[in-house]
């Protein structure tokens, strides 16, 4: 119910996310909406994945290349300089697979970007990505910053060095995750999320 009340309240149905880590999987899967993006099921550290939006046209240009990790148990791969951890497949083979073909599915008309403060993001990381040319984007973070409009304050982490894993439920009665703090339709609506 909770799922359906959201699609029911989603009016802009084509669109691409592109997010450094699963939360734009997540948002993808509870709308029942196909994935318009090559960023399922994998993270890449954010200032990797900064730099992957800065010049973003350039990187989607590049062929996605294996490397060897012998302390990860998933593959991993790199366009030019940045790394990607596909962290929910389980060959490299099908990672690229995909990768390719949701890459071809991109809507570059109506893009929405998510970034993490996790992953080696530092005070200068989220800068940068406030200075994204992107209309439609939101950082997620761990504590408050209010001088960036980017800046999504998730609570629950405030003791911690960075943001944890949004995408698990909260300690509460109603199932919920921390993403779920984030009304993420008014975003793809294009609405202001700080408005309730």
């Amino acid at each position: 119910i909770y799922k359906r009340r959201k699609q029911k309240r989603l009016k802009n149905k084509d669109f691409s996310i592109l997010s450094s880590n699963c939360s734009g999987t997540f948002i993808y899967y509870d709308l029942d909406l196909p994935y318009l993006s090559p960023t399922i099921n994998m993270s890449i550290e954010m200032n990797d994945f900064v730099r992957l939006i800065e010049n973003l046209e350039w990187y989607m240009g590049q062929k996605l290349i294996r490397i060897e990790e012998e302390a990860e148990e998933y593959p991993v791969g790199t366009l030019g300089d940045v790394k990607i951890h596909f962290i929910h497949y389980r060959t490299f083979e099908e990672a690229a697979w995909k990768w390719e073909e949701r890459k071809k599915r991109i809507n570059r008309d109506n893009l929405f970007i998510i970034g993490t403060d996790k992953d080696g993001c530092t005070y200068e990381t989220i800068r940068r990505f406030e200075q994204l040319p992107y209309k439609n984007k939101v950082i997620f973070t761990h504590i408050r910053y209010p001088e960036f409009s980017s800046a999504y304050y998730i609570k629950g982490f405030e003791k911690e060095e960075e943001l944890g894993i949004i995408t698990y439920f909260k300690k509460q009665i109603l199932k919920r995750r921390y993403l779920d703090d984030f009304d993420y339709v008014r975003f793809l609506n294009g609405q202001n999320v700080y408005e309730k």
